[in-house]
């Protein structure tokens, strides 16, 4: 005897109604007790309603959307004849809903066992049935990605809070294997997903839709200039790095007056020289203090994503402002050399930049990348990673303001400092100790010599 049954919403407190925010079965669909049919939120938290047995989806009541209280209808089971029933205390109720004439069916007539169900071609609804089936979603209720699960998969095991945590990354669960008990999906199985998914994507073209193809001469006169082969190199490499790495941008500013007065005084022994001593050649010697503080930073993440490769040298990235765009050569081995050495080989390689010169291989092996806006202006902005490197420090112009000392304000020569890092190699209390650290060693430069 076969008889369809009503699955209801259980007690879900002391709420009156809460959010379907996920329908996760459609009419055809054969699931096993337990198997969750829909997802409700509340303001608190989220609760997946669970099937008591097991069965064919003969309809679903509800959408998303839409709200539901304690009894609502969510769907009709057509049960399997062997199934059990889960527990009373799972607090969902069945109501047999078919006349008692349904019983007299002859035995050619009854619907036959799961193994003899239809293929899954044939159990798909048409497309007219599955928009009636799912509503657009109401303007409170957060959006949800499309569910393009098919009726021939099972449905994912996972626990409404993994479930809500895939929703906010636009994760598919049905993709995921679980590595949990009967192979539940796990916070961990959707992370490690999503780090697979940018590793495999790090080369690739995003999926952006071409930018159309506009006439603009059409409003009025128009020159077309080419670019340069730089910014055509350069432009590959930073979009790759955009949309690859997980940018953040961590702002801080630094006491330079110390520091300032004693490059001035450097700057006049030091007149004979040739060597012109600026204020970057300190920042890179302190950043290579701050590196060995923090070896985190002096790193690059390995193409499968599983592993952070540390790097026992330091060779520092500069760029360079050219006629033709912005190159980065680098300076090597950092760590080995004084402030006027480094300050000396600034000088040569940026000359060398700006007409053309700079051999292949100045420009590889960076550790980390230095922008400087300096001598143009500006408060802060956003550098970008300099792939595959893990952090690039933008410098602006300093300014004197007033600082309170305790007792008074007084005049400061403040530096701010932007440092953009990748946020799966690198998190926040990371990047504001590294920025703590490198600022302690700008304001009181002897600590470079500890």
């Amino acid at each position: 005897m076969t008889s369809t049954q009503e699955i209801k919403v259980p007690d879900i407190g002391d709420f009156e109604s809460v959010d379907v925010i996920e329908v996760l079965v459609k009419p055809g669909d054969h699931i096993s007790a337990e198997d969750p049919l829909i997802t409700l939120e509340s303001d608190k938290a989220t609760m997946d309603v669970p099937s008591p047995k097991s069965g064919v989806v003969k309809e679903v009541m509800i959408s998303i959307g839409d709200k539901v209280a304690e009894g609502s209808v969510v769907a009709v089971l057509n049960p399997d004849s062997s199934s059990d029933t889960v527990p009373e205390e799972s607090g969902v109720t069945l109501a047999d809903t078919e006349n008692a004439s349904e019983s007299k069916t002859k035995p050619s007539e009854v619907e036959p066992p799961s193994e003899s169900l239809p293929t899954p071609a044939e159990k798909s609804p048409p497309a007219t049935q599955k928009e009636s089936f799912v509503k657009p979603v109401k303007a409170s209720v957060p959006e949800t990605p499309t569910d393009t699960r098919q009726s021939s998969f099972p449905l994912p095991h996972a626990s409404p809070a993994v479930r809500r945590f895939a929703r906010e990354l636009g994760v598919d669960l049905s993709q995921i294997k679980g590595s949990g008990p009967r192979e539940r999906i796990l916070k961990d199985d959707v992370q490690n997903f999503v780090k697979h998914a940018i590793s495999n994507n790090a080369g690739s073209q995003t999926n952006l839709p071409k930018p159309p193809d506009i006439d603009f001469a059409k409003w009025g006169g128009i020159d077309l200039q080419p670019l340069s082969r730089i910014k055509k190199i350069a432009g590959k490499h930073l979009h790759r790095a955009w949309s690859s790495i997980p940018h953040v941008t961590h702002h801080d500013e630094t006491d330079i007056t110390d520091l300032e007065a004693f490059r001035k005084t450097l700057k006049i022994e030091n007149e004979g020289s040739g060597i012109r001593i600026t204020l970057l050649a300190f920042i890179i010697k302190a950043i290579v203090n701050a590196l060995k503080a923090f070896p985190s930073f002096n790193a690059s993440l390995s193409t499968n994503g599983e592993n952070l490769i540390l790097k026992n040298y330091f060779n520092i990235g500069v760029a360079v402002d050219t006629d033709g765009g912005l190159v980065v050569p680098v300076i090597k081995e950092v760590d080995q050399k004084g402030v006027l050495e480094i300050a000396q080989l600034l000088g040569d390689v940026s000359e060398r930049a700006r007409f053309g010169k700079l051999k292949p291989d100045e420009l590889q092996g960076g550790c980390f990348s230095i922008s400087s806006l300096g001598g143009i202006g500006g408060m802060s902005f956003t550098p970008i990673v300099n792939m595959p490197e893990v952090a690039i420090l933008g410098l602006t112009k300093a300014r004197t303001k007033p600082v309170w000392n305790g007792t008074e304000f007084s005049p400061r020569l403040m530096l701010p400092l932007d440092l953009s890092y990748d946020h799966r190699v690198i998190d926040g209390a990371e990047a504001a100790r590294f920025t703590a650290h490198l600022v302690q060693v700008l304001e009181d430069p002897r600590r470079l010599l500890l």
